[in-house]
């Protein structure tokens, strides 16, 4: 569907039209389950692009009020859902903008501190009274899912196991090395406690930095109460080598836990030639093939 400032425009006019008029133009890096604009100054605009992610406006508005305060850094502030209209079919939100740039592995001023800032954030999360909260459902992606769940989680067996088999051949991976991986991953003992909080997605585009430090998350739409192995990806995925065995020793991740956040990260980066996410940006497809890299190296280090 097209999501343009047109159309949200429209949607303001008819539904919060004290801002209507404030400047308002698309985030240079949209996602691709939302469509995100900034509004004026201190304002933001988020669309889900599809009905699958139309759960996460509510979900948003109920629970990081709550969860906000019990954070060390600065996460997504609702202030309004919109509702659905010209032509638009799904609700949506408006938020407080906030100030930052994409966190980049490049930029960190300090890697082991941004690990250590990352782990407080995790463990802050996970401390939090999880009573009522959300499982792993569609609209949050099956985030959090036992590894080997049949729900259709980024790390569901049926869809990794075509991934790994498009990759075999290509060269662009050590196929075996990476299916090993993945098989200690699953063989892993499951999560045995009571399930916590989880953000779920906390990939580079969600984090924001200044000054080449830590200061915010984005983009709660996979919250969800479950494993929080899913929530370790960034070990591989946005820490350098020098941050990880600080961020793994904050979060006090047993060797269980560890393998099966080595799942969800090899589950998110296996770049499928045909995949068009990795089709838009070839970028992509070399970080995708250095987080695996750096997956396969941490399992060969400590199994």
């Amino acid at each position: 569907m097209l999501i343009d400032t047109t159309l949200v425009r429209r949607l303001l006019t008819a539904q919060f039209p004290q801002w209507a008029h404030l400047p308002l133009a698309p985030v240079p890096q949209s996602g691709m389950d939302n469509a995100t604009f900034r509004l004026g100054d201190e304002l933001s605009v988020r669309l889900p692009r599809y009905a699958y992610w139309a759960g996460q406006v509510a979900r948003e508005h109920r629970w990081l009020p709550k969860l906000a305060p019990h954070l060390p850094l600065t996460v997504s502030e609702p202030l309004e859902i919109g509702e659905p209209g010209e032509g638009y079919p799904y609700p949506w939100s408006v938020y407080r903008w906030l100030d930052g740039e994409t966190a980049t592995t490049e930029a960190l001023a300090d890697p082991v501190r941004a690990a250590l800032d990352l782990a407080g954030f995790v463990n802050a999360l996970k401390d939090i009274d999880a009573t009522g909260g959300p499982g792993p459902e569609q609209s949050n992606a099956f985030r959090g899912v036992p590894l080997g769940d049949p729900r259709d989680s980024l790390a569901a067996e049926a869809r990794v196991r075509p991934k790994l088999e498009a990759l075999a051949g290509t060269g662009m991976v050590d196929i075996d090395a990476v299916t090993e991986v993945w098989e200690a991953a699953l063989a892993a003992p499951a999560w045995h406690k009571p399930p916590v909080w989880i953000h779920g997605d906390l990939a580079t585009g969600n984090l924001l930095m200044r000054d080449g430090r830590l200061s915010a998350v984005i983009d709660f739409g996979t919250l969800a109460v479950a494993d929080p192995a899913v929530d370790l990806q960034p070990a591989w995925m946005f820490l350098p080598p020098q941050g990880r065995d600080a961020f793994r020793e904050a979060v006090d991740a047993d060797d269980a836990t560890w393998a099966r956040a080595r799942g969800w990260a090899l589950a998110g980066s296996l770049p499928v030639p045909d995949d068009p996410f990795f089709q838009q940006d070839p970028a992509r497809v070399t970080a995708a093939l250095d987080h695996l890299a750096q997956v396969v190296e941490d399992y060969q280090r400590y199994g």
